[in-house]
C-alpha cells in the first residue's frame, strides 16, 4: 500500500471557502479511488508561514474589500462566521482524512517519516500564485528536501500573475522539484512550462470535477428550504449581481437565499445563510431553481447538480472562470453587467459528454503521475 499526502490551501485559509474544502475532499477521494487496495491518500495538515498569523475569526484582515462599509458587514455577520467556521473545522476533521500531525516550515521534514508517506500531491487551487501567498511557498512548490523528486502537482493554479524575469528563473527552479505537473488552467503559463521545464505537464480538471454530481450525495445535507429560491453566492460584493439575482427571483416567483457578507440584505427579503457549512452549501445548490455567483466553485457545483446558473466576472478569478466555461462548453453563462441575454433554462448533456472525456484524461494523468512515485495504480 502506497501512501500519499495532498498539500494545499485549506484549513488555514480565509473563511467560508467552500471550493477550497471541496477540492481538498475531492482530490483525496479521487486518489484513493484509483486503486483502493494499492493507494491511500491523506490530507496533510500544513500551515504555510504566510498564513500562520491568519485568524479565520477575524476575517477583515484578509478581505479584498476593506472599505468601511464592507468591514461593517463583517461585524454584523460575525455570529454566522463563527458558526460557519465551526462547521468547516468539523468537515475537515471528519471528512478529509487529515494527517496525524500538524506541520509548518519548522517541522515539515518529519512529515514524510511520521506519516509513513511515499510522496506528495501538491494541489489543487491557487497554490502556485506567488502574489496570494507572498512568494514561492516551499510546501506548495515541493521545495522541502523530503518532497524533492517525491512530488507531483494536480490542478495547481498560478492565478493571474505577471511574472518578472527573476520570478521566472525561480519558478523554473521550483517546478523542477516535481516528477509531473498537472496544471488547472491552460494558456501562457502552461505554454511557458512546456517550453522551459523538463517535467511532463498537462492541463487537468479541477479535482471537484473528477467526481460526478452524484458522488457528493454522501456529504450533501437534507433540503434547506421548503419553498423555491434563487441561490446568490457571492465571493466579493457586486451590486449588479445582487440586483440580477433579485430580478431572476422575481421572474421565477422565488425568494433569494444569500451566502454573502451583506448582512443587511435580510432587510430586502433575502434569506441569509452565511452560517451554511459545506454539506449545507451543497444542499442549497442542489435545491435551487437558479444559481447566481461570482465563484469559480460556485459555478462548478451548480453545473455538477444540473442547476441553471449565471456566473459574474470577478477580479482575480476571470481567467479560471472563462477558461473552465469554454472547456466544458458553457461560455454563454458568463456575465459582467447583469444585462446580458442569458437564458434561464439550461441543457447539460453536452457538458456531461465533455466532462466524461476530460475526466478520463485527468484521471489518466493522476494515475501516471502516481506511478512515477512508485504506486501500482
Amino acid at each position: 500500500m502506497k501512501k500519499f499526502a495532498t498539500v494545499s490551501y485549506n484549513l488555514y485559509g480565509n473563511f467560508t471557502n467552500y471550493g477550497s474544502a471541496l477540492q481538498t475532499y475531492a482530490l483525496r477521494r479521487a486518489i484513493s479511488k484509483l486503486a483502493p487496495e494499492e493507494v491511500e491518500a491523506i490530507v496533510l495538515d500544513y500551515c504555510p508561514d504566510c498564513l500562520r498569523q491568519n485568524d479565520p475569526l477575524n476575517p477583515a484582515k484578509r478581505m479584498w474589500d476593506s472599505d468601511a462599509e464592507s468591514l461593517r458587514m463583517v461585524e454584523l455577520t460575525m455570529p454566522a462566521i463563527r458558526e460557519n467556521y465551526a462547521k468547516f473545522v468539523r468537515f475537515y476533521r471528519e471528512e478529509c482524512h487529515l494527517s496525524k500531525g500538524s506541520y509548518t516550515s519548522e517541522d515539515f521534514e518529519s512529515s514524510f517519516t511520521d506519516e509513513g508517506l511515499d510522496g506528495y500531491v501538491c494541489g489543487s487551487d491557487t497554490i502556485f500564485c506567488i502574489r496570494e501567498f507572498g512568494g514561492f511557498d516551499d510546501g506548495y512548490y515541493a521545495n522541502y528536501p523530503a518532497m524533492r523528486g517525491k512530488s507531483v502537482s494536480y490542478a495547481a493554479s498560478f492565478g493571474d500573475v505577471d511574472w518578472t524575469d527573476t520570478e521566472h528563473a525561480t519558478l523554473q527552479e521550483r517546478l523542477s522539484n516535481f516528477r509531473a505537473l498537472g496544471i488547472r488552467e491552460g494558456g501562457a503559463d502552461l505554454d511557458w512550462i512546456k517550453a522551459n521545464v523538463d517535467v511532463p505537464s498537462q492541463r487537468v480538471l479541477d479535482p471537484t470535477l473528477l467526481l460526478t454530481g452524484a458522488d457528493y450525495a454522501p456529504i450533501t445535507a437534507n433540503a434547506q428550504m421548503d419553498e423555491p429560491y434563487v441561490l446568490l453566492y457571492s465571493r466579493r460584493y457586486n451590486p449588479q449581481m445582487e440586483a440580477y439575482a433579485e430580478r431572476i427571483a422575481s421572474q421565477l416567483d422565488c425568494k433569494v437565499v444569500d451566502i454573502s457578507l451583506r448582512a443587511t440584505n435580510a432587510e430586502r427579503g433575502h434569506v441569509m445563510r452565511y452560517d451554511a457549512g459545506v454539506e449545507e452549501f451543497l444542499a442549497l445548490t442542489k435545491g435551487a431553481r437558479y444559481v447566481v455567483t461570482n465563484s469559480f466553485h460556485g459555478l462548478i457545483f451548480a453545473a455538477q447538480m444540473h442547476v441553471p446558473f449565471s456566473v459574474f466576472s470577478r477580479e482575480q478569478a476571470d481567467t479560471k472562470i472563462s477558461q473552465l466555461l469554454a472547456w466544458i462548453g458553457l461560455e454563454g453563462r458568463s456575465m459582467v453587467t447583469g444585462n446580458e441575454d442569458v437564458p434561464l433554462e439550461m441543457a447539460f448533456e453536452n457538458m456531461e459528454e465533455r466532462l466524461a472525456t476530460l475526466r478520463k484524461s485527468s484521471l489518466s494523468y493522476l494515475r501516471s503521475a502516481l506511478r512515477l512515485l512508485g504506486a501500482q495504480c
